[in-house]
């Protein structure tokens, strides 16, 4: 199979790459050699899509690249970097694939949890209603919700098209866990705010099994919410994290500390959503972690 792939050189792009198999992969990057050291001569590195005229030569396009969304606080500037790196991106590609008369079979597109707004404890499958209910200012809803938009603009006869609906992937060196160890290493752990919201996290491992899952199921489209059969509450999350690294559980992050130093973009850390991977499993996906005691396990392991 011949598969374009955006954000390849991001945290969960890096570990697809590596286990995506025996592909003709090719990934765009705006720095093509430093991409083909990373993640090895096996690819075949682009800085542009003005290569192609359209993706006819493609069985499937996965779309993964995106401005970090929590790094920084979300200045108005800052705002349209995280919008740009994610529309222009996917509208360009649909592009492509409009232009073509033989388009890639599969699109597989990233979206995320956020889109859901903050929703406290109701469970939340992909059947949720997202456009009468949810604060329509809210910025990450916004973000996900025209990025799904463009990417379901590609959907034909020819084209199937699959939104991963991303929650919070934990990795070994990457991604939220990495940025979280430091204050739990020194004991310094703990929930944040009043820790009542709610983790939708997913091992790094089935993130990726369940996007090759779909991107090898033919009958897989529409949005799928990549989070565990399980999710917790912060509480649950930063107890059990404490406890998987022998540190106590004292103390807590105040929410006014958080909204000092991040603004607006604190709001992803002091809301949640209770999303559940319905779709996945009907379609007769398996996790490998479903309990976030046995992923932080085999994660600090």
């Amino acid at each position: 199979m011949k598969i374009l792939i955006t954000g390849a050189t991001g945290f969960i792009g890096a570990h697809l790459v590596k286990q995506i198999g025996e592909h003709d992969i090719t990934i765009l990057s705006r720095d093509p050699a430093s991409a083909s050291q990373l993640l090895g001569t096996a690819v075949t590195a682009i800085g542009s899509l003005s290569h192609f005229d359209n993706l006819d030569d493609f069985d499937a396009v996965i779309n993964l690249a995106g401005e970090p969304i929590i790094n920084k606080r979300w200045s108005k500037a800052q705002k349209g970097r995280i919008c740009r790196s994610r529309w222009d991106i996917t509208a360009t590609l649909v592009e492509k694939m409009e232009a073509g008369s033989q388009p890639p079979a599969t699109f597989i597109s990233g979206s995320a949890v956020g889109i859901y707004g903050n929703q406290h404890d109701l469970e939340i499958t992909e059947d949720f209603d997202v456009s009468g209910s949810v604060d329509p200012d809210d910025f990450a809803y916004q973000v996900c919700r025209r990025w799904e938009q463009l990417a379901v603009s590609a959907s034909s006869p020819a084209t199937r098209v699959c939104l991963l609906r991303t929650g919070i992937v934990l990795g070994r060196n990457g991604g939220a866990l990495k940025k979280m160890l430091p204050p739990y290493q020194l004991g310094a752990g703990g929930p944040i705010g009043n820790g009542r919201q709610y983790f939708p996290w997913i091992h790094i491992d089935d993130m990726v099994a369940a996007i090759l899952f779909l991107l090898n199921t033919p009958e897989a489209k529409g949005p799928f919410n990549l989070t565990a059969p399980e999710p917790v509450t912060n509480r649950t999350f930063s107890r059990s994290l404490a406890a998987a690294l022998h540190r106590p559980h004292i103390l807590f992050t105040p929410a006014f500390v958080l909204k000092l130093a991040l603004g607006e973009a604190s709001s992803l850390l002091l809301e949640g959503q209770r999303a559940l991977p319905e779709k996945l499993e009907s379609l007769g996906f398996t996790f490998r972690f479903r309990q976030i005691d046995a992923a932080l396990a085999d994660l600090l392991a």
